[in-house]
């Protein structure tokens, strides 16, 4: 009887917990939910009254002649992302090779810290580096105000290391290590072995490394506001100043008021929803994995 009680007892407690964890991951879920909704009923109506295809592809931001194109944004965005991916990935993909096949175990366990300390490192202090350091270094030695999408690609770049770090490591230490083996057995090199079979295997881990990565870099502010300049243009070159989607709500949302506001609400649908596509790639790939 009493061991029966005991049964009873440790099934009703773990129904609780189930439920109680349940209920904190489904709150989560509200609140994301909460934050959608409020974003939409903020930004949308603007964009409608707008027009989508204007808002999007419209060249002219001057609120106070209620006009509102985010296509300078858009590029300013686009450019300073893919330039932090081809300066960082190639960096990130390298010194996750490093650590898992080429470092001694020593040197390893003592780069791992070092760059997770990369991540926990406040964005403004990038950005206060960026701007004491690189902007006049830039303009001193390449032209321009220094002040760039140069500088803001850069900064982004080293700021995404410890995610593509990270991620390409653990999809490299996940494959099997028959694959090194027979690779061996056949008479390849250590080099050919990670060229041509292991990175290869990990395509898909990487692949995930540089998508999120690539969500890092879409959605950082801070640091992207005080070194890329600001200037709502579209740009002709990686030394002119620029704007993005997060530097534009940053900048403006503290005055903002009216259709103004709105539109950088709207702004916010745009730029969550590249966000919600690129997590969701991210997501779509490991899961292949």
């Amino acid at each position: 009887m009493n061991k029966k009680l005991r049964v009873s007892q440790t099934e009703v407690a773990e129904r609780a917990i189930t439920r109680g964890l349940a209920l904190i991951a489904f709150s989560s879920l509200s609140v994301l939910a909460l934050i959608t909704v409020f974003i939409l009923r903020e930004g949308l109506p603007v964009m409608l009254n707008l027009g989508i295809g204007e808002f999007l592809t419209g060249g002219r931001w001057a609120p106070s002649a209620n006009a509102f194109g985010i296509m300078p944004m858009i590029l300013g965005s686009v450019y300073v992302t893919l330039g932090a991916l081809v300066l960082g990935v190639p960096l990130g993909l390298s010194c996750a090779v490093f650590l898992v096949e080429l470092a001694p175990r020593s040197v390893a366990a003592a780069l791992r810290p070092a760059i997770q300390l990369l991540a926990g490192i406040p964005s403004v202090i990038y950005g206060f580096w960026g701007l004491t350091t690189l902007v006049p270094f830039i303009r001193n030695t390449l032209g321009g105000p220094g002040l760039s999408i140069l500088a803001g690609a850069i900064i982004l770049g080293i700021m995404i290391l410890p995610t593509v770090i990270a991620i390409s490591e653990d999809a490299l230490r996940a494959l099997p290590r028959s694959y090194k083996e027979a690779s061996f057995s056949l008479g390849a090199s250590h080099w050919q072995t990670i060229w041509r079979v292991l990175l290869p295997a990990a395509r898909s881990g990487i692949v995930a490394a540089v998508v999120l990565g690539m969500g890092r870099a879409v959605g950082e502010t801070m640091a992207v506001i005080m070194v890329l300049g600001n200037a709502v243009q579209i740009p002709d070159s990686i030394l002119d100043p620029a704007r993005t989607l997060t530097t534009n709500i940053g900048i403006e949302m503290a005055y903002a008021s009216g259709d103004h506001r709105a539109a950088l609400f709207a702004t916010g649908i745009v730029l969550f929803l590249i966000i919600m596509i690129l997590t969701g790639t991210a997501n779509l790939i490991t899961s292949r994995r």
